[in-house]
């Protein structure tokens, strides 16, 4: 099963599909392995991300990381935790400000692939709306996260955990007092 997953991870690597609408150019950042038993999948690399090839290598990375109350050893042991966003590599910015959203070729051509070279998952976290839709369709961020519990325990639905989610955590108090106990839980569970 290892060289599969390897061989894999090397053609992604090596993908350049949308390189020509990529304004860094392709760099594929993402973590697989054979025995991951929680996978995340986000959105897209951000500018740190692609500068330094280290997924959530940002402050969204150090507020997913605080949710899960996850040391970066235990997030970035690979033989654990799987990583692929939505789009591998960094998209852009929107001419209003923000990253673009993830490049559309992306998923559909990694995303089914890696999840089934990788068997022994147990969990995925779906963090933001655009993972949300892929795996879960059309539907309201804030009512998926508020329903957690219908989707475990192969899916946990989160907010992307921006500096943007402050404002949405203030509107939303049970997403601290219901929720993220549930998440610690439920990783706990998957990689136990």
């Amino acid at each position: 099963m290892a060289s599969s997953i390897d061989a894999l991870a090397a053609e992604a690597r090596g993908c350049a599909i949308c390189s020509a609408h990529l304004p860094l150019g392709p760099r594929p950042v993402f973590r697989v392995s054979a025995t991951a038993r929680l996978l995340i999948i986000g959105q897209a690399p951000g500018t740190k991300v692609h500068a330094t090839g280290i997924p959530w290598n940002d402050p969204s990375g150090e507020r997913l990381r605080a949710w899960l109350t996850m040391t970066s050893e235990v997030f970035y042991d690979e033989s654990r935790i799987a990583i692929v966003p939505m789009g591998l590599c960094y998209p852009g910015r929107l001419s209003k400000g923000g990253d673009a959203p993830p490049r559309p070729e992306c998923a559909p051509l990694w995303q089914a692939r890696m999840r089934a070279a990788m068997p022994d998952i147990r969990l995925t976290l779906l963090v933001g709306s655009y993972s949300l839709a892929h795996v879960l369709g059309k539907g309201a961020m804030t009512d998926r996260v508020r329903d957690f519990s219908k989707y475990l325990p192969l899916y946990f639905p989160l907010p992307h955990p921006s500096w943007r989610t402050n404002a949405w955590e203030g509107r939303n108090p049970w997403f601290q007092a219901a929720a993220i106990p549930a998440l610690r839980h439920a990783v706990a569970a998957a990689l136990a």
